[in-house]
């Protein structure tokens, strides 16, 4: 079988999707039917949700919720117990390593080397992703001028700030040209001229990417997001648009706290 065959077979019809938000977008991030069971503890339940091409999507819910989990389990680093998932149509758990050329994840404590400076870093996890050195030297350019880090190429990532490794993470997840991006927490722990900086790099990204990012900061919501997904003790209780979410209470953090009581 040719690599071509093998990839019009394992890329699946978007009908055959789960959930959808109701547009005509292709599906770039699928959850269907998603759990995981560590014993008699469930840790996400029957999750399911679809984010579209160009779409921009908050991943909401209190500590404990599933956020993490479900993250891990979309981008193929856990399996789960049951379900599915799928990035820009590969199968995880069958065509992981071709899903990997389209996906950037970035957890919440991301790969970093602290004893690697950003540019050997970079160097690195080109080269790791089969890039050629004329690839890697064009992507380090322009990951190093979207993200900022000019600066501090040459210094141990272990002596930068909080703000600079997150970064650097952020680099190193872009450095392929990823098509989906899944951010874990990409603004924690940042002070809030580090956070103005980080949001005003997703806006720039979901220009052209499909991202999904869990946070606990509801203004980021409102100031990146045109969608929101929202868990609670491991099953998804709202799936929607910001301004539905809010609904008639005051703001999302009264709306939060009804879903979450």
């Amino acid at each position: 079988m040719t690599q071509e065959t093998k990839t019009q077979k394992t890329k699946l019809s978007a009908n055959d999707s789960a959930s959808s938000n109701g547009s005509n977008g292709e599906p770039m991030i699928e959850a269907i039917r998603l759990s995981k069971y560590y014993g008699n503890f469930a840790a996400t339940q029957e999750v399911s949700f679809t984010i579209n091409r160009g779409e921009v999507a908050a991943f909401l819910g209190p500590n404990g919720a599933g956020k993490s989990t479900t993250m891990k389990l979309l981008t193929g680093y856990l399996a789960p117990s049951t379900g599915r998932a799928r990035i820009a149509g590969y199968e995880m758990a069958t065509d992981r390593i071709e899903a990997a050329n389209v996906l950037g994840y970035l957890p919440e404590n991301g790969p970093l080397y602290p004893d690697m400076t950003p540019r050997t870093l970079l160097q690195f996890f080109g080269a790791v992703r089969g890039l050629s050195p004329s690839e890697i030297n064009r992507r380090m350019h322009e990951v190093i001028e979207l993200c900022n880090l000019r600066e501090v190429l040459g210094k141990p990532i272990g002596k930068l700030s909080k703000g600079y490794r997150q970064r650097v993470g952020m680099a190193q997840v872009l450095l392929h040209e990823p098509d989906v991006l899944i951010l874990d927490e990409p603004t924690a722990g940042l002070d809030p001229n580090q956070i103005r900086e980080v949001r005003k790099l997703i806006r720039k990204l979901g220009e052209t990417k499909t991202i999904l990012l869990s946070t606990h900061i509801l203004q980021e919501v409102e100031a990146m997001c045109n969608r929101v997904v929202f868990i609670n003790e491991g099953r998804v209780v709202f799936d929607g648009t910001p301004q539905d979410l809010q609904g008639e209470e005051p703001n999302l953090e009264q709306r939060f706290h009804q879903l979450t009581a």
